[in-house]
């Protein structure tokens, strides 16, 4: 039978597993974020260019731009709700990780605690009666 420190263990080891997940998601919304300011860029030099080309889809960079930021706003918002959960999911595998060395020193102390009781009792044992009369017959 598993003792509580080792079924806290694995709790913290799958905890630890979907903070590393909602890491990676993070990570993926910032990188398309950066991508997507990356072509902001482009269009919005595009727009102040002064060949005669960009300027004839001016109008059409123009509200490319409008979809490009509302992209942004919507990632924004995404990354905000990706960056709650890895601090959500990181505290509850601190929390676990706590309670797990709380229960993994409860139980040394138990140990401890009966490891004295047996000796305590072998001495009992082995010690010899408080009187000589009760020994003999």
């Amino acid at each position: 039978m598993k003792s509580r420190s080792d079924k806290l263990k694995r709790l913290v080891a799958v905890q630890r597993h979907l903070e590393q997940m909602a890491e990676s998601e993070l990570a993926e919304t910032a990188r398309q974020r950066r991508e997507l300011a990356d072509t902001i860029d482009v269009v919005a030099d595009a727009m102040g260019s002064a060949k005669p080309l960009h300027a004839m889809f001016s109008g059409h960079y123009a509200s490319q731009l409008g979809r490009l930021a509302q992209k942004d706003q919507m990632l924004l918002g995404i990354q905000e709700v990706h960056e709650a959960r890895v601090l959500k999911e990181r505290a509850k595998g601190d929390r676990l990780e706590e309670n797990m060395k709380d229960a993994r020193m409860a139980e040394d102390r138990e140990e401890t605690d009966n490891a004295i009781y047996d000796l305590v009792d072998q001495q009992i044992m082995m010690a010899p009666p408080a009187s000589g009369k009760v020994g003999k017959s």
